[in-house]
């Protein structure tokens, strides 16, 4: 079974390890790269990568479910999305070309196999 089209798995590839276990391969983030049409985001307080996500990436189904592209995008990846944003924080914002043309793209999934 593939993951799902939006998620933060969709570049891993199943592999079964000697016991027969099907497991996935690492998972390599996209990162953080400049685009002219990133945008700056100061944290506030009670603002969360769910929150933040389905903010800029409403247009989207499911569009909290892509704070994995917002963790992933910062110069210094957000590893444990369940730690409390500190306040006043620079956080980097992709958008929403950026994420699914770049950050989704069958071009770069293809690349990663």
């Amino acid at each position: 079974m593939a993951p799902h089209a939006g998620s933060r798995y969709t570049f891993c590839l199943g592999v079964r390890d000697d016991l027969g276990r099907l497991v996935l391969t690492a998972r390599v983030p996209y990162g953080y790269r400049p685009h002219a049409d990133t945008r700056v985001h100061l944290v506030a307080q009670g603002d969360s990568l769910w929150g933040l996500a389905g903010l800029y990436f409403a247009p989207l189904p499911r569009a909290c479910g892509f704070w994995w592209a917002l963790a992933d995008f910062q110069p210094e990846p957000i590893v444990d999305p369940t730690l409390e944003l500190e306040a006043g924080r620079r956080l980097f914002i992709p958008s929403l070309r950026v994420l699914t043309d770049v950050i989704l793209s069958e071009q770069r999934r293809r690349a990663s196999e």
